[in-house]
């Protein structure tokens, strides 16, 4: 099963757009799901990811269009019980200890979370982070008002049972380059 986990656009407050290069990778017929993590600011992406994929979960970010959306959700894929949340709620952010609380609190072999803007994936305790970062570079408040350049990121999760297999999309030097992690499920 093919996953993609996307979120922090910020399009058009702090970005302008979802880059050709990504929407030529991310077409109709090819994705069996979606998780959006949050930030999700403009109508014409909810409409464009729903065109790539009607199975599309979201979750609430701090500046989404839609509030309707939970704080988190959780599912099953292959053997793994994934939770995903907007990462926004998470204090102290980005902490290691903070998403070790999130997966035991939520039960989960695998979490995902957004808000950092900036793709990150680790082990801890049994459970497996993932964060893949802003889709569009969009900078987080923090770093609007300074130089702090955000790689625009997404990721891809291919589930084969126990077995993760993370495709990293990341955009260089206006070249998308790909990086392969693979996760087993500890016995």
């Amino acid at each position: 099963m093919l996953v993609l986990v996307i979120g922090d656009f910020h399009i058009p407050n702090r970005s302008p757009k979802l880059s050709e290069k990504f929407r030529q990778l991310l077409v109709p017929g090819k994705i069996n799901q979606i998780i959006c993590l949050g930030n999700l600011t403009s109508p014409s992406i909810y409409d464009y990811l729903k065109h790539v994929c009607a199975d599309l979960k979201l979750v609430r970010g701090a500046y989404d269009i839609e509030n309707k959306s939970p704080i988190a959700g959780k599912l099953i894929l292959g053997s793994f019980k994934v939770a995903y949340t907007s990462g926004h709620l998470i204090v102290p952010q980005d902490s290691p200890e903070a998403l070790s609380i999130l997966a035991r609190e939520m039960d989960a072999d695998i979490v995902l979370y957004g808000n950092t803007h900036k793709f990150s994936a680790f082990e801890l305790d049994n459970c497996f982070f993932v964060n893949p970062g802003s889709a569009t570079g969009a900078p987080t408040v923090s770093a609007a008002n300074d130089d702090t350049k955000i790689t625009p990121s997404f990721v891809l999760m291919d589930v084969q049972g126990a077995v993760l297999i993370l495709y990293v999309y990341r955009i260089f030097d206006g070249e998308v380059r790909v990086e392969k992690m693979q996760y087993r499920k500890p016995e």
